[in-house]
């Protein structure tokens, strides 16, 4: 057996790491009213995410959610993911040694080539639209390449996994949200809803879908995790299911332990844990569909070696120890995700 060091550097070297979601958008709004000064060096313990982590981690790739609470609807919730739009611009334009904006999968490679992380947008809810796609076709021009169709809250597009339904899953202007979406070359993002708007999706969309943080409810009885009966969808649909690292959604005793007020002592949570739904994940879906989107800075804690984003090639030898090759593992860290960038570019790009 190789050893599983020498596998995870042959993999890193033939993909990057490219996360799903990554809240630190959200966290330097919180802890830093958006500077982007200093945000080129060591942080320490406030935040999950720094330059030298990101590249300790072999980070390539990140989509930066501009993530706004439910609670912030209409126009306020417009302004604020202009807002988070506009830092995550800054802080490319501030630190272009570390960071490069990115659309399309073209951009990725340009990237990689100078050694920077390619820099996506995520919209995380249909609730940052004010109702209007024509603030979603905004979003694109701005380059916004994927939208989660709800967050916490149901909305009048779609049922999330954590709200009471309204829809049975999507409504008729989900539906057509879903439509204009494809159309726009944006990635209609899962995470978060409800399963009959997982199905919904799936029907109605004409080109790949992703879950952008999200683990599998057959291994943990979690309502943000996505049935076995969705990821058996995913070949057909061609899209990427990006498991997360949030420790209810990958531990059932952590997430026991949470619903019962957190009493008692805190059960741990591994690496070992989030590798079961990994591989749940390719077992069900395929290796050619599945990736990582590991929530930094959106969660207060993380499982026990991946606390943060210095910590990806920690999973990736986990699973060269069960016996993944390098070109697994290099699908798995950004080769799935890239796959369906491609798939979706040109379509991005006719409507900037």
């Amino acid at each position: 057996m190789a050893d599983p060091q020498d596998t995870v550097r042959d993999a890193l070297a033939k993909h990057p790491i490219i996360d799903g979601h990554n809240d630190w958008a959200w966290e330097v709004r919180d802890q830093r009213d958006y500077s982007v000064e200093g945000l080129d060096e060591p942080l320490g313990d406030a935040f999950d995410t720094d330059v030298p982590r990101l590249k300790r981690g072999g980070v390539g790739g990140q989509f930066w959610s501009v993530y706004v609470e439910d609670r912030r609807a209409g126009a306020v919730a417009v302004r604020e993911t202009l807002e988070q739009i506009d830092f995550v611009r800054r802080l490319a334009e501030r630190h272009p040694q570390h960071f490069t904006l990115a659309r399309s999968a073209a951009d990725l490679e340009r990237a990689r080539q100078v050694g920077t992380v390619a820099s996506f947008l995520g919209a995380e809810g249909s609730h940052q639209l004010d109702g209007s796609l024509a603030v979603l076709r905004q979003y694109a021009r701005l380059g916004v390449r994927y939208l989660t169709l709800t967050h916490w809250l149901t909305t009048e597009f779609a049922d999330s996994a954590t709200d009471e339904p309204q829809h049975g899953g999507l409504s008729d202007r989900g539906r057509e949200l879903v439509r204009e979406l494809n159309r726009l070359g944006m990635l209609v993002d899962l995470s978060h809803v409800a399963p009959t708007t997982m199905h919904d999706a799936l029907d109605e969309a004409s080109a790949p879908v992703i879950f952008s943080h999200s683990s599998c409810r057959a291994v943990t009885d979690h309502v943000r995790n996505v049935p076995d009966d969705v990821l058996e969808r995913m070949p057909a649909n061609g899209g990427v299911v990006m498991i997360t690292f949030v420790p209810q959604f990958v531990s059932t005793a952590y997430k026991e332990w949470t619903e019962s007020g957190r009493e008692g002592e805190k059960p741990r949570v591994t690496v070992a844990d989030v590798a079961d739904h990994v591989e749940h994940a390719r077992d069900v879906a395929g290796v050619e569909h599945i990736g990582v989107g590991g929530d930094f800075d959106g969660s207060p804690e993380f499982p026990e070696g991946l606390e943060d984003t210095g910590d990806y090639p920690n999973l990736l030898a986990e699973l060269a120890r069960r016996g993944w090759s390098a070109d697994d593992l290099a699908a798995l860290a950004g080769g799935n995700i890239t796959r369906v960038l491609k798939a979706t570019d040109a379509a991005f790009e006719a409507s900037a």
